[in-house]
């Protein structure tokens, strides 16, 4: 009997080789040779290509900025910022009935420490001691419409969404106090430190 595996023995054809997408094996090409580099030009550190690159986008950009760099303050953080804050607030609202603020939110619920905040800076704008803790909805009004009107402050907050939660979200009541400080600062009733 003829042996089974002489079929595999053999060397395939080109044909079966096309067939397979087979490929014959190239002859090994030679490499440019390179110049050898003097020890000198390896440890030498490559500037002209970096200073060309910052020199054409200086260029493109309208050259380098006139006078000294600023200098960068660093600060506490986002946690120091809204301590600072924080304890502004409650320099500000010191004294004030049902006032006593301690963070962001349940602090603010019954919309007093607004009032209160805004009365500070605005004491002709309404009464402070005819308000009543439990009239939310119109503690926010009155404080929210003073702060527009009076601070040109932008209504960040909406009265419905603050009486709809019995606890304020602090990171809008954060960003509305920010916004409110800004307000003031602008118009010139809060003083900042000289930078």
């Amino acid at each position: 009997t003829p042996p089974l595996f002489t079929a595999l023995d053999r060397q395939p054809s080109k044909t079966a080789g096309r067939a397979l997408n087979l490929r014959e094996p190239r002859p090994p090409q030679e490499k440019p040779k390179r110049p050898a580099l003097d020890r000198r030009e390896l440890t030498r550190p490559r500037l002209a290509p970096r200073a060309q690159s910052r020199k054409a986008i200086m260029e493109k950009f309208g050259g380098a900025a006139s006078g000294p760099a600023p200098s960068i303050k660093k600060t506490g953080g986002v946690n120091a910022i809204k301590n600072m804050l924080l304890e502004w607030c409650r320099t500000k609202t010191r004294g004030y009935e049902h006032v006593d603020i301690q963070n962001f939110s349940s602090s603010w619920s019954s919309g007093l420490a607004f009032c209160a905040l805004i009365h500070k800076f605005f004491p002709d704008a309404f009464d402070y001691a005819a308000l009543d803790p439990a009239n939310r909805r119109e503690n926010f009004t009155l404080a929210f419409a003073t702060a527009e009107q009076h601070a040109d402050c932008a209504p960040l907050l909406e009265v419905e969404d603050m009486v709809r939660m019995s606890v304020p979200d602090s990171k809008c009541v954060y960003t509305y106090i920010q916004e409110l400080y800004r307000s003031l600062v602008d118009k010139g009733l809060v003083k900042t430190k000289k930078k």
